[in-house]
């Protein structure tokens, strides 16, 4: 763990900024509970929002969070294409209804910051840490300019820019890596800020010098995970982390 508070924090966008989390998991129930039923030779219990969609979903990209659940579940759904319709006939039509669905959601009900957001990036920014804001998906980049959190940000990297750049989704470390490097601090002086389990094994196969466990659930169910996956400290939201780490009120 980093002795002295980090130069530099990437911060995960679903979760720890926006509270679009539950959007992503309500658009996937929609696209992989019409798999189930189409698909599986016998029926199944629906998608669970809660375990299922951290455990296979969270922090990933698309396509590897479909087939994360689909192989979880026994549907060995051919790859297909990343051009292919929405539908349930290959992994890249499951993911492309998803997309569907959660553009549809986020017409009628949008995604909002989470109340700590704001003074903790301004408490960061005062402290002289720079913010960078990673995302697997590739309407991150709008949704934090939409929400006034942009300006808080040096750097911002979502999937827009993985695919622009061919990075590997989490849990591999390289979206986190490139935010690193454009905040440029090494990723030893680098914290890293995550809710999904994914996120924090990235963070810990990238050798960051802080990897933060953020817990929002009510009952703080998550945080025994995450410290699992090798976070070094968890906190349930963003203000107990800058005065956790910076000592200042967030």
């Amino acid at each position: 763990m980093i002795a002295l508070p980090p130069h530099g924090v990437v911060l995960d966008t679903d979760g720890v900024l926006l509270d679009s989390a539950g959007l992503h998991a309500a658009a996937w129930k929609t696209a992989f509970d019409a798999c189930l039923k189409a698909v599986a030779g016998e029926p199944q219990p629906p998608f669970d929002t809660g375990s299922e969609y951290r455990r296979y979903v969270d922090g990933k990209s698309r396509f590897d969070g479909a087939d994360a659940f689909l192989t979880a579940r026994g549907l060995g759904l051919p790859a297909g294409e990343p051009g292919d319709p929405p539908g349930c006939g290959t992994v890249w039509s499951v993911a492309a209804r998803k997309e569907q669905v959660f553009v549809d959601m986020l017409g009628t009900r949008g995604a909002a910051a989470f109340e700590d957001a704001v003074p903790a990036l301004g408490a960061l920014r005062a402290a002289g840490a720079s913010c960078a804001a990673v995302s697997a998906s590739r309407h991150a980049r709008a949704l934090l300019t939409a929400s006034g959190l942009d300006r808080f940000l040096a750097a911002v990297v979502d999937g827009e820019d993985a695919a622009r750049l061919g990075l590997p989704g989490k849990p591999d470390p390289a979206l986190f890596l490139r935010a690193a490097a454009l905040l440029r601090t090494r990723p030893g002086d680098t914290a890293v800020v995550e809710d999904a389990l994914a996120g924090v094994r990235a963070a810990c196969r990238g050798d960051f010098g802080l990897v933060v466990g953020l817990d929002r659930t009510p009952d703080r169910r998550m945080s025994a995970l995450l410290r699992e996956q090798g976070a070094d400290l968890t906190v349930p939201d963003l203000g107990a982390l800058v005065a956790r780490v910076w000592g200042e009120p967030g």
